[in-house]
């Protein structure tokens, strides 16, 4: 089995298509529910962010993965397949993983090095073991990669400035001091922009949603005020700053709705939602500064060092990782060979007590001791030997040419070493 990850994201595509193919949390536990039932997928995960939507699978085939994958993606999302070609990217193997890495430690984020990534990667885990399409493959990938991420954070200075999409955002837009501010939304992002614009000096928080449950609680636990979602035309005239970030599918604040709230005074307006939850055409209303997620993938993070530092670190660990994983492959192998050997020294005991059947206890003990000793010995070398290479790229043959000169029977290999999925799904990494 192999990982795959098929994505999209601001590094591929235009905000305008990473609109279309946008996933709220239910539509990404479909996807990832629909990828996992695929003949070619044994496992699946959806990470799905305000500048990407990728999902990861073990796959059995690359092409049969890959096309597959694809095909639900173009499905769930509603667009033709034609369209998102051209946009997509595929990792496969040692690449998915040091692409994982690198999502992990924020050098493909929108703002390098933001911080807000690993939380997202920490839920997607979450979720799929919740919904068990995450299990003995893509845990142990997802755990590392949480654990690659809190390394180039604590040796490096990749998130020194503590910027996030949100505080990058809330900077372009005028910053937010002293000012009155409206938050339309009240998921994750939400959240962050609340807490931002209170712990950075705002005067006031409004927090607005659809589900006014979900406003209140938030406001409770920030601070701030909450408003229904039909209040927020009268609220935005009280704002001097409007942060949204719903994700609506369509437009929330309409271009009359800001018009009218600013009447000629300026007015922030800082647009994080994907799809947008803003008219664009309020960008051109006198008075008003419109930053969207269009305009903040411009904006650069960390410095060069740290990159250069962090790009090591991602390589380090891709090496490591893929150096157990091959490490892993050939114990398969080493299992049976051992079951193997073990079985015929019981066959032949078996024959010998038939033989010599006048043997007593002590005798045919000594027997059976000296024949499993010569045995272990006869083993021990190649199968020490097996594993150290396998660590080596291309290690993995050498356990081909140990099933092919002991004739193991291929199904008893696979079945010997078929991990427990209690095991494989583990809590938070240290």
């Amino acid at each position: 089995m192999s990982y795959l990850v098929v994505g999209i994201s601001h590094r591929s595509a235009e905000i305008s298509v990473l609109e279309r193919v946008a996933l709220d949390p239910d539509a990404a536990t479909k996807l990832a529910l629909a990828v996992q039932h695929t003949p070619a997928v044994t496992e699946s995960a959806v990470l799905a962010t305000c500048n990407r939507t990728e999902v990861y699978a073990n796959v059995d085939r690359f092409h049969a993965g890959m096309d597959e994958v694809t095909a639900i993606l173009s499905d769930v999302t509603g667009v033709p397949l034609l369209d998102l070609a051209e946009h997509l990217y595929v990792h496969f193997e040692e690449g998915a993983v040091s692409h994982l890495f690198q999502v992990a430690v924020g050098l493909d984020s929108m703002i390098v090095g933001e911080s807000q990534i690993l939380g997202q990667l920490k839920e997607t885990l979450r979720i799929g073991q919740d919904l068990e399409t995450i299990s003995s493959a893509l845990n142990p990938l997802f755990q590392q990669a949480l654990r690659v991420g809190k390394r180039a954070r604590s040796e490096t200075g990749i998130d020194a400035a503590g910027r996030s999409v949100v505080s990058a955002g809330l900077e372009a837009v005028g910053g937010y001091e002293g000012r009155r501010a409206l938050v339309v939304g009240a998921g994750s992002m939400a959240s962050l922009a609340a807490q931002t614009l209170l712990a950075g000096g705002a005067a006031s928080v409004t927090i607005a949603n659809r589900n006014y449950d979900r406003a209140v609680a938030l406001a409770d636990r920030i601070g701030g005020t909450a408003i229904k979602l039909a209040d927020v035309p009268s609220a935005m005239r009280e704002a001097d700053l409007i942060v949204s970030c719903t994700g609506a599918r369509g437009v929330v604040l309409t271009e009359e709705m800001v018009r009218d709230a600013a009447d000629g005074r300026p007015l922030g307006v800082l647009d994080i939602a994907l799809p947008r939850d803003v008219d664009p055409a309020a960008a051109r209303i006198e008075g008003i500064t419109l930053v969207t997620l269009a305009d903040l993938a411009r904006t650069a993070g960390g410095s060069a060092d740290d990159i250069d530092e962090v790009r090591r670190i991602v390589g380090e660990e891709t090496g490591a990782f893929e150096a157990t994983r091959r490490a892993a492959s050939v114990l398969p192998t080493v299992v049976a060979l051992r079951t193997m050997a073990s079985e015929l020294v019981d066959a032949e005991l078996a024959r010998l007590d038939r033989r010599l059947p006048g043997l007593d206890e002590i005798q045919r003990g000594e027997v059976a001791r000296t024949i499993r000793r010569v045995v272990d010995k006869v083993l021990h070398t190649p199968t020490v030997r097996v594993k150290e290479l396998a660590a080596d790229p291309g290690g993995p043959t050498y356990a081909d040419a140990l099933r092919e000169l002991f004739a193991l029977d291929p199904a008893t290999v696979d079945a010997v070493t078929a991990p427990k999925t209690s095991q494989a799904t583990g809590g938070d990494p240290a």
